[in-house]
């Protein structure tokens, strides 16, 4: 396992790639570019061969295929899937910047072209790509180091989605939040935060989950009524997202016809809870910590009569609501 640092001065955990992996990744690649430089040399030769063409042209020409196949198939593909090429994707490997962020052209151009007139040049024995490969501690070749890239090792099991929740007391709270300001890009990056929580050392979990939290209470309102750790905060926000987009979603279903059209006297549905609220004595592990309690009555508070609390039921916004008394607010 190595760090990296980003931007917002944050450590991960990562796993470099190391010299042997990476080396059977190029190999790959350099088989199938030696397949379709194969295939593309014989028709250009069958096209010279067969028109009076000068030697000088043929081998211009060939030199040209030679550095699309060979430079341009990296270039393409590296920018194409933010730092992978078809060898990488085989072992699970990814190049991306040292801050962890995803690579764009000008790294994949100036890796491709280092790695192609200098680590492993032939003029060069191709050494120097080698020897700084094993003499750096992340592994890095010589257009690694000039592009600010590395190479990890990506993790293939597929990543849970994170749990969503809205605590009890901030169920009013959320119904009442304007998400308009709230871009796709932003609640993702929440999202990601939550589904790598565990992953994260102790010191990144808050300082992330803090600037995240800070991000998305600037583009929303209002402020949460209490105190909130930043986890839970984000997962209120998105789940009360997510049960909006679901409700729309419902709304906006075509209307069936034929024989199989439901009966339009029939009582609605009740429409399924996007996320509910734990009641009774269990409360479900949370991989955020422990949560805030919600907060408890005044010490004159008169508690209240047997007669006028009910079990927990289900509104019409789908989330499992605690007791409730006679006139409909919440106990």
């Amino acid at each position: 396992m190595s760090q990296l640092v980003t931007g917002e001065a944050v450590v991960l955990q990562v796993r470099i790639a190391r010299m042997p992996t990476r080396a059977l990744a190029c190999a790959i690649d350099m088989v199938l570019q030696g397949i379709v430089l194969t295939v593309l040399i014989a028709l250009l030769a069958g096209f010279l061969f067969g028109s009076e063409s000068s030697e000088a042209l043929a081998i211009a020409l060939i030199f040209i295929v030679v550095l699309l196949v060979v430079v341009g198939y990296r270039v393409v593909m590296e920018t194409l899937t933010r730092g992978r090429t078809l060898g990488k994707m085989v072992l699970g490997l990814k190049v991306v910047r040292d801050d962890g962020s995803s690579i764009r052209f000008r790294h994949a151009l100036v890796r491709t072209l280092m790695w192609f007139f200098v680590d492993f040049a032939p003029w060069f024995a191709a050494s120097p790509g080698i020897v700084a490969s094993l003499m750096n501690k992340q592994g890095k070749r010589i257009g690694d180091m000039v592009a600010g890239t590395v190479v990890i090792r990506e993790r293939h099991q597929s990543m849970a989605s994170p749990p969503l929740f809205v605590p009890g007391h901030l169920v009013q709270w959320a119904q009442s939040l304007e998400l308009s300001r709230l871009s796709d890009e932003l609640a993702n990056a929440a999202r990601d935060y939550l589904s790598r929580y565990a992953e994260l050392l102790p010191g990144a979990q808050h300082a992330l989950g803090e600037a995240l939290a800070a991000r998305v209470a600037a583009v929303i309102a209002p402020t949460p009524p209490t105190q909130i750790i930043a986890p839970a905060y984000l997962s209120a926000v998105l789940a009360e997202r997510r049960r909006r987009e679901l409700q729309r979603l419902s709304t906006q279903r075509p209307t069936q016809t034929g024989p199989f059209a439901p009966n339009p006297y029939a009582a609605p549905a009740a429409p399924a809870p996007s996320y509910a609220i734990p009641t009774g004595p269990f409360t479900p592990p949370s991989p955020y910590g422990v949560l805030p309690p919600p907060p408890a009555p005044g010490p004159f508070a008169p508690p209240a009569p047997p007669s006028a609390t009910r079990p927990a039921t289900v509104n019409a916004q789908g989330w499992a609501a605690p007791g409730s008394n006679e006139s409909g607010r919440w106990s």
